[in-house]
């Protein structure tokens, strides 16, 4: 039986070019990739690997409650 599972892929824009991609409900899944096609594959191998992993050691696979949302805060730092 197959199971399906959605998680929240973060793409973090790297320096030198490329995307970094963060998986908030599974913090051992970070990767990268060129594109964002490529960090999304990326992201997916990483992902199915991690959990087959989880399933083979017995150990919970987490399922995401409600969506992730991004929000941006400004700081100030006296000079």
């Amino acid at each position: 039986m197959d199971s399906r599972y959605t998680y929240t892929v973060f793409l973090e824009p790297m320096e030198e070019g490329g995307f970094l991609v963060h998986v908030p409900a599974l913090p051992e899944v970070v990767t990268a990739g060129d594109t964002e096609d490529e960090a999304m594959a990326m992201a997916k191998e990483a992902i199915e690997l991690v959990l087959e992993s989880r399933r083979e050691r017995g150990e919970d696979i987490p399922v995401e409650i409600g969506k992730a949302q991004m929000r941006e805060v400004t700081v100030s730092l006296a000079a």
